[in-house]
């Protein structure tokens, strides 16, 4: 039987490795890139604040091609859009018919992916939908995949967090409010170990900094998000 030939939507992080993980483990898809999104000022992936360089390192280890997305530094949804229909044009000529992504239960996310996906006949896959974040959580933990904070919120987890490892430990430590997986944003993550790679991603940590973005909510005001990130460095 013909394998599906797919593209991952891949952020370095813990939830798209584990994603990675079990879409590798069923068999079925033959993945024939990472997709990620890159500042093109930053040189890093737009929401965790990896370095391109540790990307690539990951990319390489894993064994699949890195296929990078540019964006501008003030891209907008529009700017992601079209950026993401240039992505799936390019791989439509090479025979994908699936997009993989790492999402566990943000449905509005799931929607939006599929209007942008279906029109051009790509089917979207989620390995990790339909659980409970719990449940996703113990699954990872047994996964052997390691993975370190990297973003955090300032008026959430916030500095402290910086460079933790997420083990029982750290979930442990949670505030009840926060989702074990920061599926509402709380924290990112870097893997750099684990089943999916063939070797481990040397990495060094600097000290955390933060940055703040001015969002223009629907309502017509404008909100001040602050968030901490990790100064990661290949080593």
């Amino acid at each position: 039987m013909d394998k599906i030939r797919a593209v991952f939507n891949w952020s370095g992080g813990k939830d798209s490795a584990h994603a990675l993980l079990r879409a590798m483990e069923t068999g079925c898809y033959e993945i024939v890139a990472l997709l990620t999104t890159v500042n093109r000022d930053t040189h890093r992936s737009t929401m965790h604040g990896i370095p391109l360089s540790l990307l690539e390192a990951q990319a390489a280890s894993i064994g699949i091609p890195l296929y990078i997305v540019d964006l501008t530094p003030e891209g907008n949804m529009e700017d992601y859009s079209s950026a993401m229909l240039q992505a799936v044009q390019h791989f439509k000529t090479l025979g994908v018919t699936h997009f993989i992504f790492g999402d566990i239960f943000l449905h509005d996310v799931r929607q939006y992916r599929e209007q942008q996906l279906v029109p051009y006949s790509i089917g979207v896959v989620e390995p990790l939908w339909g659980k409970s974040s719990e449940q996703v959580m113990e699954d990872f933990l047994s996964s052997e995949l390691k993975t370190i904070v990297v973003t955090t919120m300032n008026d959430g987890l916030g500095a402290a967090a910086i460079g933790k490892l997420i083990d029982r430990d750290f979930v442990a430590s949670l505030p009840a409010e926060t989702d074990p997986n920061g599926e509402n944003g709380e924290y990112h993550t870097f893997c750099y170990d684990g089943p999916i790679f063939h070797s481990p991603i040397p990495y060094c940590l600097g000290e955390p900094f933060s940055q703040s973005y001015d969002i223009n909510l629907d309502d017509g005001t404008t909100k001040t998000y602050t968030y901490w990130f990790a100064d990661l460095k290949e080593e």
